[in-house]
């Protein structure tokens, strides 16, 4: 069997009411299935582990009880910790068109024209949306991972395609307004 693969699925916020609770800055298009009763998440760096006791949303944001943290002050020693699970790396996610960044890091861009632009090298989680970085020639790129501009993804081929757009990736191809 292979080793499990760490991933980040949210980090410890503000605590809510006396009891324990947390506020989540979720980082994973899953929180129901990370964060279900029982599930057990480790803090990032340490072997420290938290077990889901219930997990609800109130107006708005992903509240978390932990079974180790039991009080406000407790929660407030663990504020900002990361929270990572250890997955299989076979495993998928459940939306056909849905990737975990370790899927998309490594994939060769390629322009509309079929030439290699260069590896994605990391995905970048804004608000608006998520970002590829693709090390070109030229540097570093961010292409928004929207299918307009990233209309293809093959993992079997270890590809993904990018629209045809003047200055996409390049500086000097984006066409200058007269």
């Amino acid at each position: 069997m292979a080793a499990s693969v760490e991933v980040v699925v949210g980090s410890i916020g503000r605590a809510h009411g006396i009891r324990g609770d947390v506020a989540i800055d979720v980082r994973t298009d899953e929180p129901e299935r990370r964060f279900a009763p029982g599930a057990v998440l480790r803090i990032e760096g340490t072997q420290r582990c938290l077990t889901v006791e219930a997990p609800r949303w109130h107006s708005g944001r992903f509240l978390v009880h932990f079974a180790e943290l039991s009080d406000r002050t407790a929660v407030e020693q663990a504020r900002g910790q990361v929270l990572v699970v250890d997955v299989d790396p076979d495993e998928l996610p459940e939306e056909e068109d849905e990737y975990y960044d370790r899927q998309l890091v490594g994939l060769m861009a390629l322009r509309a024209d079929g030439s290699e632009a260069g590896p994605v090298v990391e995905v970048v989680h804004l608000p608006a949306q998520d970002m590829l970085c693709i090390r070109t020639e030229a540097g570093e790129r961010l292409v928004p991972f929207v299918s307009e501009l990233v209309p293809r993804v093959d993992l079997a081929a270890g590809t993904v395609s990018l629209a045809d757009l003047p200055g996409l990736l390049d500086d000097d191809e984006a066409e200058v307004a007269e």
